[in-house]
Protein backbone atom coordinates (compact mmCIF):
# COMPACT_ATOMS: atom_id res chain seq x y z
CA UNK A 1 0.00 0.00 0.00
CA UNK A 2 0.86 3.87 -0.78
CA UNK A 3 0.28 5.35 3.02
CA UNK A 4 0.44 8.96 4.19
CA UNK A 5 1.28 9.14 8.18
CA UNK A 6 0.14 12.87 9.48
CA UNK A 7 2.20 13.80 12.57
CA UNK A 8 0.38 17.41 13.95
CA UNK A 9 3.68 18.30 15.67
CA UNK A 10 7.16 20.16 15.11
CA UNK A 11 8.38 16.76 14.15
CA UNK A 12 12.45 17.74 15.55
CA UNK A 13 11.44 17.50 18.94
CA UNK A 14 11.08 14.47 21.04
CA UNK A 15 7.26 13.39 21.90
CA UNK A 16 4.82 10.10 21.87
CA UNK A 17 3.06 11.13 19.01
CA UNK A 18 6.09 12.12 17.06
CA UNK A 19 8.08 8.75 18.35
CA UNK A 20 4.84 6.59 17.18
CA UNK A 21 4.52 7.86 13.61
CA UNK A 22 8.26 7.11 13.41
CA UNK A 23 8.14 3.94 14.78
CA UNK A 24 5.23 3.06 12.89
CA UNK A 25 6.60 4.01 9.19
CA UNK A 26 9.44 1.91 9.82
CA UNK A 27 7.56 -1.07 10.41
CA UNK A 28 5.21 -0.60 7.58
CA UNK A 29 8.48 -0.33 5.57
CA UNK A 30 10.05 -3.35 6.32
CA UNK A 31 6.91 -4.69 5.00
CA UNK A 32 7.10 -3.19 2.04
CA UNK A 33 4.54 -0.23 2.07
CA UNK A 34 5.56 2.75 0.92
CA UNK A 35 4.75 5.50 3.44
CA UNK A 36 5.26 9.09 3.58
CA UNK A 37 5.45 11.48 6.56
CA UNK A 38 3.21 14.65 6.62
CA UNK A 39 3.95 17.21 9.37
CA UNK A 40 4.46 20.98 9.50
CA UNK A 41 7.87 22.31 8.85
CA UNK A 42 9.35 22.58 12.00
CA UNK A 43 9.69 27.09 12.86
CA UNK A 44 13.33 28.47 11.23
CA UNK A 45 14.02 25.05 9.66
CA UNK A 46 16.45 25.74 7.04
CA UNK A 47 17.52 22.31 6.21
CA UNK A 48 17.14 19.63 3.43
CA UNK A 49 13.64 17.83 4.07
CA UNK A 50 14.32 14.44 5.59
CA UNK A 51 14.00 10.98 2.88
CA UNK A 52 10.17 9.92 3.41
CA UNK A 53 8.66 13.24 4.67
CA UNK A 54 6.76 15.64 3.05
CA UNK A 55 6.23 19.52 4.96
CA UNK A 56 2.67 20.59 4.81
CA UNK A 57 2.57 24.11 6.34
CA UNK A 58 4.44 25.14 9.19
CA UNK A 59 4.36 24.27 13.17
CA UNK A 60 3.37 27.29 15.17
CA UNK A 61 3.92 27.65 18.95
CA UNK A 62 0.56 27.93 20.99
CA UNK A 63 -0.07 27.99 25.02
CA UNK A 64 -1.97 24.56 25.61
CA UNK A 65 -3.07 23.32 29.12
CA UNK A 66 -0.01 22.30 30.91
CA UNK A 67 2.53 23.29 28.42
CA UNK A 68 3.70 24.69 24.83
CA UNK A 69 4.20 22.41 22.22
CA UNK A 70 5.01 23.27 18.60
CA UNK A 71 1.44 22.32 16.62
CA UNK A 72 0.39 22.23 12.78
CA UNK A 73 -0.05 25.92 12.73
CA UNK A 74 -0.96 27.15 9.08
CA UNK A 75 -1.01 26.11 5.41
CA UNK A 76 -1.60 27.52 1.96
CA UNK A 77 -4.63 26.20 -0.10
CA UNK A 78 -2.72 26.03 -2.92
CA UNK A 79 -0.26 23.81 -1.08
CA UNK A 80 -3.16 21.64 0.15
CA UNK A 81 -4.55 21.01 -3.60
CA UNK A 82 -0.46 20.41 -4.98
CA UNK A 83 -0.40 17.77 -1.76
CA UNK A 84 -3.45 15.68 -3.45
CA UNK A 85 -2.98 16.31 -7.17
CA UNK A 86 0.91 15.16 -6.66
CA UNK A 87 0.70 12.02 -4.50
CA UNK A 88 -1.87 9.54 -4.61
CA UNK A 89 -2.22 7.51 -1.63
CA UNK A 90 -3.99 4.50 -0.49
CA UNK A 91 -5.20 5.25 2.97
CA UNK A 92 -4.21 8.60 4.72
CA UNK A 93 -3.51 8.47 8.67
CA UNK A 94 -4.02 11.41 10.51
CA UNK A 95 -2.75 11.38 14.00
CA UNK A 96 -4.61 14.01 16.57
CA UNK A 97 -7.06 15.00 13.94
CA UNK A 98 -8.51 17.50 15.92
CA UNK A 99 -5.39 19.85 16.49
CA UNK A 100 -5.68 23.06 14.80
CA UNK A 101 -5.30 23.80 11.96
CA UNK A 102 -3.52 21.86 9.15
CA UNK A 103 -5.02 18.74 10.14
CA UNK A 104 -8.56 19.85 9.62
CA UNK A 105 -7.58 21.27 6.50
CA UNK A 106 -6.15 18.45 4.66
CA UNK A 107 -8.62 15.70 6.26
CA UNK A 108 -11.66 17.48 4.86
CA UNK A 109 -9.97 17.86 1.34
CA UNK A 110 -8.34 14.52 1.33
CA UNK A 111 -9.55 12.53 -1.39
CA UNK A 112 -8.89 9.05 -0.34
CA UNK A 113 -10.06 6.66 2.63
CA UNK A 114 -8.92 8.27 6.04
CA UNK A 115 -8.01 6.60 9.29
CA UNK A 116 -8.01 9.19 12.02
CA UNK A 117 -6.14 8.09 15.46
CA UNK A 118 -6.83 10.12 19.20
CA UNK A 119 -3.58 10.11 21.42
CA UNK A 120 -5.15 12.68 23.82
CA UNK A 121 -7.15 12.44 26.70
CA UNK A 122 -9.89 15.04 27.75
CA UNK A 123 -8.15 16.80 30.49
CA UNK A 124 -10.31 16.67 34.05
CA UNK A 125 -10.48 20.64 34.13
CA UNK A 126 -12.08 23.54 32.50
CA UNK A 127 -10.80 22.80 28.90
CA UNK A 128 -12.43 19.32 29.70
CA UNK A 129 -16.04 20.69 30.69
CA UNK A 130 -16.33 22.63 27.81
CA UNK A 131 -16.88 19.65 25.28
CA UNK A 132 -20.31 21.55 24.17
CA UNK A 133 -18.63 24.62 23.38
CA UNK A 134 -16.08 22.90 20.67
CA UNK A 135 -18.62 20.21 19.72
CA UNK A 136 -18.81 22.01 16.07
CA UNK A 137 -15.57 22.38 15.58
CA UNK A 138 -14.73 18.42 16.50
CA UNK A 139 -18.26 17.55 14.02
CA UNK A 140 -16.53 19.55 11.17
CA UNK A 141 -13.43 17.65 11.04
CA UNK A 142 -14.35 14.25 12.12
CA UNK A 143 -17.48 13.77 9.92
CA UNK A 144 -14.54 13.37 6.96
CA UNK A 145 -13.50 10.44 8.76
CA UNK A 146 -13.56 6.75 7.34
CA UNK A 147 -12.50 4.43 10.75
CA UNK A 148 -11.16 5.53 14.15
CA UNK A 149 -8.77 4.53 16.40
CA UNK A 150 -8.05 5.42 19.63
CA UNK A 151 -4.76 4.36 21.98
CA UNK A 152 -7.06 3.34 24.89
CA UNK A 153 -11.00 3.59 26.04
CA UNK A 154 -9.75 6.76 27.75
CA UNK A 155 -8.56 8.75 24.65
CA UNK A 156 -11.75 7.80 22.97
CA UNK A 157 -14.25 8.62 25.70
CA UNK A 158 -15.09 12.72 24.32
CA UNK A 159 -15.95 10.96 20.93
CA UNK A 160 -18.84 9.21 21.95
CA UNK A 161 -20.21 12.31 23.18
CA UNK A 162 -19.57 14.46 19.66
CA UNK A 163 -20.85 11.71 16.98
CA UNK A 164 -23.14 8.91 17.41
CA UNK A 165 -22.36 5.22 16.17
CA UNK A 166 -19.47 5.81 15.53
CA UNK A 167 -17.22 2.69 14.86
CA UNK A 168 -13.74 2.74 17.02
CA UNK A 169 -10.87 0.47 17.19
CA UNK A 170 -8.45 0.32 20.01
CA UNK A 171 -4.87 0.52 18.52
CA UNK A 172 -2.51 0.85 21.66
CA UNK A 173 0.60 3.13 21.67
CA UNK A 174 3.69 0.50 21.13
CA UNK A 175 7.44 0.05 21.69
CA UNK A 176 10.25 -1.37 19.90
CA UNK A 177 11.43 -3.79 22.23
CA UNK A 178 14.25 -4.94 20.52
CA UNK A 179 16.10 -1.54 21.41
CA UNK A 180 15.79 -2.34 25.24
CA UNK A 181 18.41 -4.59 27.71
CA UNK A 182 16.29 -6.47 30.38
CA UNK A 183 18.04 -6.18 33.55
CA UNK A 184 17.47 -8.23 36.48
CA UNK A 185 15.77 -6.87 39.55
CA UNK A 186 18.45 -8.54 42.02
CA UNK A 187 21.55 -6.64 39.91
CA UNK A 188 20.19 -2.88 40.40
CA UNK A 189 20.48 0.23 42.52
CA UNK A 190 18.47 -1.20 45.67
CA UNK A 191 17.97 2.60 46.75
CA UNK A 192 17.16 4.49 43.54
CA UNK A 193 13.55 5.54 43.09
CA UNK A 194 13.51 7.21 39.23
CA UNK A 195 10.80 9.40 37.24
CA UNK A 196 11.29 10.33 33.82
CA UNK A 197 8.80 12.78 32.08
CA UNK A 198 7.67 16.59 31.59
CA UNK A 199 8.03 18.03 35.03
CA UNK A 200 4.27 19.48 35.38
CA UNK A 201 1.48 19.40 37.68
CA UNK A 202 -0.91 16.89 35.88
CA UNK A 203 2.40 14.17 35.73
CA UNK A 204 3.45 14.86 39.40
CA UNK A 205 6.84 15.30 40.27
CA UNK A 206 5.79 17.39 43.37
CA UNK A 207 3.63 14.73 44.63
CA UNK A 208 6.37 12.43 44.21
CA UNK A 209 8.89 14.91 45.92
CA UNK A 210 6.57 15.03 49.31
CA UNK A 211 6.36 11.16 48.93
CA UNK A 212 10.15 11.01 48.62
CA UNK A 213 10.81 13.75 51.77
CA UNK A 214 8.42 11.58 53.82
CA UNK A 215 10.13 8.01 53.01
CA UNK A 216 14.10 9.51 53.74
CA UNK A 217 12.84 10.10 57.57
CA UNK A 218 13.12 6.37 57.57
CA UNK A 219 15.20 5.59 54.59
CA UNK A 220 18.34 7.65 54.33
CA UNK A 221 19.91 6.01 51.72
CA UNK A 222 17.17 6.56 49.11
CA UNK A 223 18.15 8.39 46.06
CA UNK A 224 15.56 10.36 43.53
CA UNK A 225 16.11 11.01 40.17
CA UNK A 226 13.77 13.42 38.39
CA UNK A 227 14.79 13.29 35.05
CA UNK A 228 13.14 15.80 32.51
CA UNK A 229 12.30 19.90 32.27
CA UNK A 230 9.13 22.06 32.52
CA UNK A 231 7.33 24.74 34.38
CA UNK A 232 7.50 22.60 37.97
CA UNK A 233 11.74 22.79 37.80
CA UNK A 234 11.84 25.63 40.09
CA UNK A 235 9.30 24.85 42.28
CA UNK A 236 10.83 21.60 42.97
CA UNK A 237 14.79 23.18 43.45
CA UNK A 238 12.64 25.70 45.79
CA UNK A 239 10.97 22.24 47.81
CA UNK A 240 14.17 20.56 48.02
CA UNK A 241 16.61 23.60 48.93
CA UNK A 242 13.40 24.59 51.50
CA UNK A 243 13.05 20.86 53.19
CA UNK A 244 16.85 20.17 53.23
CA UNK A 245 16.50 16.74 51.40
CA UNK A 246 19.23 15.12 50.37
CA UNK A 247 19.93 12.38 47.34
CA UNK A 248 17.92 14.18 44.62
CA UNK A 249 18.95 14.90 41.29
CA UNK A 250 17.50 16.40 38.72
CA UNK A 251 19.67 16.39 35.02
CA UNK A 252 17.03 18.01 32.85
CA UNK A 253 15.89 16.89 29.76
CA UNK A 254 17.73 13.06 28.63
CA UNK A 255 18.56 11.59 25.95
CA UNK A 256 17.29 7.89 24.83
CA UNK A 257 20.31 6.20 25.77
CA UNK A 258 20.49 7.73 29.17
CA UNK A 259 17.07 7.20 29.71
CA UNK A 260 17.51 3.53 28.76
CA UNK A 261 20.45 3.42 31.62
CA UNK A 262 18.56 4.65 34.16
CA UNK A 263 15.94 2.44 33.44
CA UNK A 264 17.98 -0.37 33.94
CA UNK A 265 19.39 0.36 37.31
CA UNK A 266 16.66 2.01 39.05
CA UNK A 267 15.08 -0.48 41.97
CA UNK A 268 11.44 0.88 41.15
CA UNK A 269 10.38 3.71 38.29
CA UNK A 270 7.44 6.05 39.55
CA UNK A 271 5.04 7.87 37.14
CA UNK A 272 2.52 9.80 40.02
CA UNK A 273 0.47 11.41 37.29
CA UNK A 274 -3.15 12.63 38.21
CA UNK A 275 -5.06 13.27 35.36
CA UNK A 276 -4.81 14.01 31.67
CA UNK A 277 -2.76 10.35 30.48
CA UNK A 278 -4.59 8.26 27.96
CA UNK A 279 -1.77 5.78 27.81
CA UNK A 280 1.32 5.55 29.38
CA UNK A 281 4.27 4.83 27.23
CA UNK A 282 6.76 5.93 29.84
CA UNK A 283 5.24 2.20 31.74
CA UNK A 284 6.09 0.33 28.76
CA UNK A 285 9.41 1.48 28.91
CA UNK A 286 9.95 0.46 32.39
CA UNK A 287 8.19 -2.79 31.43
CA UNK A 288 10.59 -3.87 29.07
CA UNK A 289 13.63 -2.60 31.11
CA UNK A 290 12.33 -5.64 33.53
CA UNK A 291 11.62 -2.34 36.02
CA UNK A 292 8.71 -2.27 38.54
CA UNK A 293 6.46 0.34 38.29
CA UNK A 294 4.43 2.50 40.74
CA UNK A 295 1.65 4.98 38.90
CA UNK A 296 -0.70 6.75 39.27
CA UNK A 297 -4.50 5.67 38.87
CA UNK A 298 -5.46 7.36 36.14
CA UNK A 299 -7.66 6.16 33.65
CA UNK A 300 -4.63 6.28 30.69
CA UNK A 301 -2.28 4.30 32.88
CA UNK A 302 -5.10 2.19 34.65
CA UNK A 303 -5.43 1.01 31.21
CA UNK A 304 -2.05 -0.43 30.33
CA UNK A 305 -1.27 -1.88 34.34
CA UNK A 306 -3.70 -4.71 34.06
CA UNK A 307 -3.55 -8.10 35.78
CA UNK A 308 -0.67 -7.94 38.43
CA UNK A 309 0.10 -4.68 37.15
CA UNK A 310 -2.94 -3.41 39.55
CA UNK A 311 -0.17 -3.77 42.65
CA UNK A 312 1.94 -0.88 41.37
CA UNK A 313 -1.63 1.80 41.01
CA UNK A 314 -1.81 4.32 43.65
CA UNK A 315 -3.41 7.37 44.23
CA UNK A 316 -0.66 9.72 43.70
CA UNK A 317 -2.67 12.40 45.75
CA UNK A 318 -2.60 11.10 48.37
CA UNK A 319 1.10 11.28 49.18
CA UNK A 320 1.38 9.00 51.95
CA UNK A 321 -0.16 6.29 49.93
CA UNK A 322 2.36 6.75 47.28
CA UNK A 323 5.02 6.95 49.85
CA UNK A 324 4.13 3.66 51.33
CA UNK A 325 3.59 1.98 47.59
CA UNK A 326 7.16 3.19 46.93
CA UNK A 327 8.65 1.76 50.22
CA UNK A 328 7.40 -1.62 49.76
CA UNK A 329 8.39 -2.10 46.36
CA UNK A 330 11.65 -0.87 47.24
CA UNK A 331 11.98 -3.09 50.45
CA UNK A 332 9.89 -6.40 49.06
CA UNK A 333 12.26 -8.22 46.98
CA UNK A 334 10.01 -10.92 45.97
CA UNK A 335 7.33 -8.12 45.11
CA UNK A 336 9.81 -6.56 42.56
CA UNK A 337 10.86 -9.94 41.22
CA UNK A 338 7.35 -10.67 40.40
CA UNK A 339 6.46 -7.36 38.85
CA UNK A 340 9.21 -7.19 36.74
CA UNK A 341 8.76 -11.04 35.63
CA UNK A 342 5.16 -9.89 34.71
CA UNK A 343 5.93 -6.94 32.52
CA UNK A 344 8.55 -8.16 30.81
CA UNK A 345 5.98 -10.80 29.49
CA UNK A 346 3.31 -8.34 29.24
CA UNK A 347 4.97 -6.10 27.19
CA UNK A 348 5.46 -7.85 24.23
CA UNK A 349 1.94 -7.27 22.87
CA UNK A 350 3.16 -3.83 22.37
CA UNK A 351 5.92 -4.53 20.28
CA UNK A 352 5.55 -2.87 17.21
CA UNK A 353 5.07 -5.82 15.14
CA UNK A 354 2.13 -6.25 16.70
CA UNK A 355 0.41 -3.04 16.33
CA UNK A 356 1.03 -2.66 12.89
CA UNK A 357 -0.74 -5.81 12.50
CA UNK A 358 -3.63 -4.01 13.48
CA UNK A 359 -2.83 -0.95 11.87
CA UNK A 360 -3.01 -2.88 8.61
CA UNK A 361 -6.69 -4.28 9.42
CA UNK A 362 -7.90 -1.00 10.11
CA UNK A 363 -6.43 0.50 7.02
CA UNK A 364 -7.88 -2.31 4.69
CA UNK A 365 -11.57 -1.71 6.30
CA UNK A 366 -10.96 2.43 5.64
CA UNK A 367 -10.13 1.53 2.05
CA UNK A 368 -13.48 -0.83 1.77
CA UNK A 369 -15.77 1.91 3.63
CA UNK A 370 -14.59 4.61 1.46
CA UNK A 371 -15.49 2.59 -1.55
CA UNK A 372 -18.52 1.75 -0.34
Amino acid sequence: MKIAIYNPYNFEKPGGVQDHVRSQAAELRKRGHDVTILTPRPRKYSGKTPEGVIFTGVSARVRAVSSTPDISGAIDQEEVDRLFRENYFDVVHFHEPVIPFVGRQLISQCPYPVVATLHAAMPETAVGRTLGSIKPYFRSVLQHVDVFTRVSLAAGEYLEEVIEGVDMYTVPNGIELSTYDIKSTQKRDPATILFIGRLEKRKGPRLLLEAFIELKLKNPDYKLILAGDGPERERLHKMIKDSKVTNVEMPGFIKEDYKKQLLETATVACYPAIYGESFGIVLLEAMASGTPVVAGNNPGYSSVMKGRGTIGLVNAENTDELADRIELFMKDKDICTLLSEWGVEYVKQFDYSHIVDKYEEVYEQAIKKHEA
